[in-house]
């Protein structure tokens, strides 16, 4: 099936997983990556990519949240930016603040907090590391 260039969806089916904190993992601080990264686990702390985060079902996140899309079916607790765009599927639990350009929630998602449709939501912080990162 051939995808146009209009469709911004990114199915996690579809994505080669560059790195993964798996259930039964805790993790606590600041997480900067390009590529795939899954979590099943435990995040505390902030995450920067200008690429895609997965949080998988039974995963939780406290924290910010900067990245190119985010996937979620696990549960968020904080700030999530997203340049591209934020897929929230069943049974997420999704609490605080989302800034992107395109949300999709499916039905049955705990959706708690507020969402801002922008243009692009990068911060400077995300910025600096994309810029570093060249």
């Amino acid at each position: 099936m051939a995808r146009s260039n209009d469709d911004l969806s990114v199915p996690a089916t579809q994505n080669s997983v560059t790195g993964v904190i798996d259930h039964g993992c805790e993790f606590e601080g600041k997480l900067c990556f390009q590529g795939t990264v899954r979590i099943g686990g435990t995040f505390r702390g902030e995450i920067y990519t200008p690429d895609t985060l997965i949080v998988g079902e039974g995963a939780r996140v406290y924290g910010t949240v900067q990245a190119g899309t985010v996937i979620i079916s696990g549960e968020i607790n904080g700030t999530v930016h997203a340049k591209h765009r934020v897929e929230i599927h069943h049974p997420a639990i999704f609490r605080g603040d989302i800034l992107t350009p395109s949300l999709s929630v499916d039905e049955g998602v705990i959706f708690e907090g507020s969402s801002k449709m922008v243009h692009s939501p990068v911060s400077n912080a995300t910025q600096s590391f994309l810029v570093s990162k060249k």
